[in-house]
């Protein structure tokens, strides 16, 4: 769907990566510039980590000297977007800032996607998922600990909410560009997707409403913070065999369902009376303790919004995820490794097992930037002088 564009990829861990990844799945030609073997102090992930870089092609750049700098100008003259990771400034210093790319190119969507945004107090401070989900009120309205303090979530939330975000912001700016033919800057971070993350939250704040009130009793939207923790109609519970069922019972009709199939019919008119959510819950608790899930799920399932608390490894094997492809072998230094299949919203999507992965090879990264317009003579000169270097091999931990 966007294999017309070409973005090339500067970011290197969290929120921009996740973007180019969600891009590439769909289509766009990505380009990842990677500093030589050892040339940055930024995370080293792990071989696997962004799908082994599946579709994308990498070769490594020396932006520190002249030449590589002129070598992805020449590189941007092809491209539609650049993406940069940097802290603010820093892409600047390496001739790479949206003014000088935009003299080169003038059409071109220039994302920079960072921890805080361009502007602000906190701007060039370092941080990572954790300090954006912290900042953002998330972590606070998570569950806490033995030592009352905020429980770390099982996943990392600001670098996907950040990606999708840039993902988006990227798509929007090529239709404008379509339009007008006019490139803009734009300025994403990890901590305002955070913020969208938490904005039924925020809403209610802002509007005034205070999450302690009790609800009229004609209001069928329940509480404030029934999606946080304050309704036991929204809440998990453990089955007989010991596996945890998540219950989102909002709408009365599916709270009447869950209760008369627990045998707790005449707690219906219950479901949103705050003196009562704690016995709800004890009673919820012990309904659900005297059947197996499996069981629970077959009656709750479809008519009641209850679904099972997978881990990673029942996911995988889950019927329904496995109804359309959930995995898919791509060859990787050599070798067949399974991932996770990208949820594309397409009747037909790519063959993925025939895309490339991991690390390009020279031949292949000389015959991409043959492909914008670089001259083969000049491709070998900038790797005798270093300009261009090898891909490091996976390592230790390759498959």
């Amino acid at each position: 769907m966007l294999s017309g564009h070409t973005l090339l990829d500067f970011s290197t861990a969290g929120p921009g990566p996740r973007c180019t990844r969600l891009l590439a799945d769909y289509g766009m030609r990505v380009i990842k510039i990677r500093p030589p073997a050892g040339g940055t102090r930024m995370l080293t992930t792990p071989w696997y980590t962004y799908s082994a870089n599946r579709g994308i092609r990498q070769i490594h750049i020396d932006l520190k000297q002249e030449g590589g700098r002129r070598l992805v100008h020449r590189m941007l003259q092809r491209a539609d977007v650049l993406l940069e990771s940097y802290r603010p400034g820093v892409a600047a210093r390496l001739g790479l800032g949206y003014e000088e790319v935009r003299a080169i190119n003038g059409g071109i969507v220039y994302c920079s996607v960072s921890g805080f945004g361009q502007q602000g107090p906190y701007a060039q401070w370092p941080a990572h998922d954790l300090n954006w989900l912290a900042l953002g009120g998330f972590l606070h309205d998570g569950s806490r600990r033995e030592d009352g303090g905020p429980a770390l979530p099982g996943a990392v939330v600001a670098d996907a909410a950040g990606g999708y975000s840039a993902a988006v912001a990227v798509l929007a700016a090529l239709v404008r560009k379509a339009a007008t033919g006019q490139g803009t800057h734009l300025d994403v971070s990890a901590i305002d997707g955070v913020l969208r993350v938490m904005q039924a939250v925020f809403d209610a704040r802002l509007a005034g409403e205070d999450l302690n009130e009790e609800p009229a009793a004609h209001d069928a939207s329940g509480p404030s913070d029934m999606l946080t923790g304050g309704s036991a109609c929204y809440d998990v519970y453990q089955a007989a065999d010991g596996r945890w069922l998540a219950v989102g019972a909002i709408e009365p009709h599916f709270w009447a369902a869950l209760c008369t199939e627990l045998g707790l019919a005449h707690r219906i008119p219950d479901q949103h009376d705050r003196a009562l959510q704690d016995i709800l819950r004890a009673e919820l608790r012990i309904a659900f303790a005297t059947r197996p899930s499996g069981e629970w799920l077959r009656v709750l399932g479809p008519v009641a919004c209850v679904t099972p608390v997978n881990s990673p490894a029942e996911t995988l094997l889950d019927p329904h995820l496995n109804a359309r492809p959930l995995t898919v072998d791509v060859m990787v230094g050599g070798r067949t490794v399974h991932q996770l299949a990208p949820r594309l919203a397409v009747p037909d999507p790519p063959d993925l097992g025939q895309q490339p992965a991991g690390p390009t090879p020279a031949a292949e990264a000389d015959a991409m930037l043959r492909e914008l317009g670089i001259d083969p003579d000049e491709i070998a000169g900038l790797r005798r002088a270093a300009v261009i270097t090898a891909a490091p091999q996976l390592g230790s931990a390759r498959p």
